[in-house]
């Protein structure tokens, strides 16, 4: 899920979409408006779940996707060879998850253990341990 907003309106460390990936602002500039023109921004922006940097400039009132996060906790139940089988601690839902890129992170998991994972897009990330 997504909601649009203006390229005016971004900051840095906020989220947004783009390729259809979710990615968090790096840094932002913003040019004056112009003769010919209006003010412009310019975007760098880490994806979420692949670390890959992307670019873009466009008008500060272009409308862009801001992508909903849901900010859940759960409990590790196993893990597997490529995977971390959670349990979502309010509706005891079980989803699968990839390992974090984190190694510190990594290695704090085992099973038992409570996590605060994000659900963006349809898609889970583990971002710490709680506790």
């Amino acid at each position: 899920m997504s909601k649009p907003a203006d390229v005016g309106s971004l900051r840095v460390g906020g989220y947004v979409i783009v390729d259809d990936k979710p990615c968090r602002v790096a840094s932002l500039t913003k040019s004056k408006p112009g003769k010919h023109g209006a003010a412009k921004a310019r975007v760098v922006a880490i994806g979420v779940f692949d670390g890959a940097k992307k670019t873009f400039v466009k008008p500060v009132n272009a409308q862009i996707e801001v992508p909903m996060i849901e900010k859940r906790t759960g409990q590790v139940i196993a893990l597997l060879e490529s995977s971390v089988q959670l349990m979502d601690l309010e509706n005891y839902e079980v989803s699968e998850t990839a390992y974090p890129d984190n190694v510190e992170l990594k290695q704090k998991l085992g099973s038992g253990v409570e996590v605060e994972y994000w659900r963006i897009l349809g898609r889970t990330k583990i971002m710490r341990t709680k506790g």
